[in-house]
């Protein structure tokens, strides 16, 4: 209503000043101020309607498509992506502390198998603690057990122990066992997004998650040129029709094929000094998402072949490769082979 008001005014105003500067207009002017009239609203009411569409279509479409252009011209290559979603830490801690609360569990029901029947009671009272042995759980009082007989309070308040844990413990587990069921129904969703994809779509796209098998099949996908076993030199084919030096390496090999483990024989390795060395096995670990590589040393009795494996074990470090992490080595000696189940405990510990 203010503004109503104030508009009045101002149209009131503008008649009371304009009124007296205009001359009088005689009949046969009429049509001449008529044409002057209509000449000066045509700019006013046309250069608005021209520019504002204008000035308006660059602005809002320009920067889209450059974006998008940009996001395609700068697509990381496989190598560099980071596919963590389905095996991040989080998860393989809770898989990890679901495999411990079951071994706690079937050691703890085996213990209480062998347990002596009956509970012991413990009583508090202003000389120290008494126990009392109760064949019934709903005895009140119970046989006194003389401090002497150390071993049997001691298997009694290991068994009371154990009931206690047993009970926590099979509810921990049970509460990790559905949250991983449904974790790994959420996974598996996510990974069939991009594996249920055309071949053409994958090619285009970078998901945030892929199954094993896809993870894999792009790692060995990517092509390298390892180093050449000639025929002159002594060699041994693995199952996959590889040449490899020894028959330790040729053991690891079988032994990684056999468990479905991808890995490249001799696959180059660019140093920060852009310098190459050519690890015996870089191994891919699926489900942490990352490679390690596999050193074998097969002549550790020969000294000057030592003196290079600590060196090369040096190079190795100052590239943040390290032992236990991301670099796996073996060792043996004429006399000291490397064994098979030595090799199977060695990919157990680090690709299980």
């Amino acid at each position: 209503m203010e503004k109503q008001n104030n508009l009045s005014e101002n149209q009131t105003l503008i008649t009371k000043t304009t009124v007296p500067t205009l001359p009088e207009i005689k009949p046969s002017e009429t049509k001449a101020l008529a044409a002057k009239t209509s000449v000066t609203k045509t700019p006013v009411t046309k250069t608005p309607v021209t520019k504002t569409p204008i000035t308006k279509t660059p602005v809002t479409k320009t920067p889209v498509t450059k974006r998008r252009e940009t996001k395609l011209s700068v697509a990381k290559p496989f190598a560099q992506r980071g596919l963590m979603v389905s095996y991040t830490n989080l998860y393989l801690e809770a898989r990890l502390r679901y495999n411990e609360l079951l071994s706690i569990k079937n050691s703890k029901e085996a213990a209480l198998d062998k347990a002596p029947p009956g509970k012991i009671h413990v009583s508090k009272t202003s000389h120290g603690v008494q126990y009392y042995l109760r064949n019934e759980s709903t005895e009140k009082s119970g046989k006194y057990i003389h401090k002497s007989e150390k071993t049997l309070i001691t298997k009694y308040l290991q068994k009371s122990y154990d009931e206690k844990i047993l009970k926590l413990v099979t509810v921990e587990s049970a509460s990790l066992k559905k949250l991983l069921f449904k974790t790994e129904n959420v996974i598996t969703t996510i990974q069939n997004v991009y594996s249920d994809s055309p071949t053409e779509v994958k090619e285009l796209i970078i998901p945030i998650d892929i199954s094993d098998e896809d993870y894999s099949q792009k790692w060995l996908n990517i092509p390298y040129e390892g180093k050449v076993i000639p025929d002159y030199l002594p060699f041994f084919e693995t199952k996959r029709k590889e040449r490899v030096r020894s028959k330790s390496e040729l053991n690891i090999a079988n032994a990684l094929a056999d468990k479905e483990i991808p890995y490249k024989y001799e696959c180059p390795l660019r140093l920060s000094n852009g310098a190459i060395i050519y690890p015996d096995f870089t191994v891919l670990d699926v489900k942490r998402r990352r490679v390690m590589y596999w050193e074998h040393r097969g002549m550790m009795d020969d000294k000057e072949y030592a003196k290079n494996s600590v060196q090369r074990l040096k190079t190795m470090m100052g590239e943040g490769i390290f032992v236990g992490e991301k670099l796996i080595i073996t060792e043996e000696t004429s006399t000291s082979p490397l064994g098979t189940n030595e090799i199977n405990a060695i990919i157990k510990k680090f690709f299980s």
